[in-house]
């Protein structure tokens, strides 16, 4: 298993830190562009969710991001070093009476783009896995 780790002060500009970071992973481990654009937005979705909701937009705070690059699949650890939250208790922000509601669309993204998505430490930790294959 091959890994690469960053670390970054939770400021929305770094969102750009973690973009240039998934195209150099996209290089260095020929990630196919049928899922690139999926990898692209589902984890600039939960980095971003780290910063504002996780860390409260707190540059003393960081936000953790891994990348294991394993036989068949690509998993994306983002960790930040807030409270969590309920990921269970999440609503639908596709049904009629949630519209309005901002809350749950990145998670919501993040599930329909990536084959898999976890939740550790409740809620501190997102495991985002895409297959290769």
């Amino acid at each position: 298993m091959k890994s690469i780790k960053i670390s970054i002060p939770s400021l929305i500009d770094n969102i750009k830190i973690v973009e240039s970071f998934i195209d150099n992973a996209k290089e260095k481990f020929h990630i196919n562009d049928d899922i690139y654009g999926n990898i692209m937005i589902s984890v600039t979705e939960c980095v971003s969710n780290a910063i504002i909701h996780g860390n409260g937009n707190n540059s003393k705070k960081l936000v953790k991001l891994e990348l294991r690059f394993l036989d068949d699949q690509i998993k994306f650890i983002i960790e930040d070093e807030g409270k969590g939250f309920e990921h269970t208790e999440l609503k639908d922000p596709t049904s009629p009476e949630n519209i309005s509601n901002y809350g749950g669309r990145g998670v919501f993204i993040m599930k329909h783009l990536s084959d898999e998505v976890n939740f550790e430490d409740n809620g501190k930790k997102t495991i985002l896995t895409f297959y290769m294959s």
